[in-house]
């Protein structure tokens, strides 16, 4: 029994009977009530060096076998992240990288944001058969259901995204 000084517990969604969402720039975000979506998700910063790829998808791996993410949506995130972050460290010239991993309504996303000191934007490359480098992005493409870029609002930085379905029952091509 809860004691009276407190409130007690609702029957209903907050914000009336409606839990409708309030739109953001990647989408539905807060609930109209102003109460936060509960999602899994998980943020970490990163030094820019090539040690910190390793870690990224070290985290990124651990945190999506606590989260019970199957092993062909881990793998292929793994993998995505550790392209994002490798052309992050890559490209942008960043002193710093952080990544936020977080999954809405079947949907894992994977942001990698960098200090945006980079001349280009990112696209995919078209490597020759003996090219070293320039296939992060096809891989990325052909692992994702989406990707894209955005910058950072009110600062320099830029954000490059993937997303990967978690409930689909075919897995993704290798």
């Amino acid at each position: 029994m809860v004691p009276p000084s407190f409130p007690q517990p609702l029957d209903r969604p907050p914000g009336g009977g409606r839990p409708g969402r309030l739109p953001g720039p990647q989408g539905p975000g807060r609930l109209v009530s102003g109460n936060q979506l509960s999602c899994p998700s998980h943020l970490f910063g990163l030094p820019a060096t090539p040690a910190s790829v390793g870690l990224a998808r070290r985290t990124v791996d651990e945190l999506l076998i606590a989260w019970g993410v199957r092993e062909v949506v881990r793998d292929n995130a793994v993998v995505v992240t550790s392209e994002l972050v490798t052309n992050a460290l890559t490209h942008s010239a960043s002193d710093w990288i952080v990544c936020e991993v977080r999954i809405t309504d079947g949907v894992l996303r994977i942001e990698v944001e960098d200090q945006n000191r980079g001349p280009t934007l990112p696209v995919p490359g078209r490597p020759g058969p003996d090219d070293q480098g320039g296939r992060g992005l096809l891989l990325v493409t052909e692992l994702s259901s989406d990707w894209g870029t955005a910058d950072v609002p009110h600062r320099s930085g830029r954000i490059v995204w993937a997303e990967l379905a978690t409930d689909a029952d075919e897995p993704a091509p290798p």
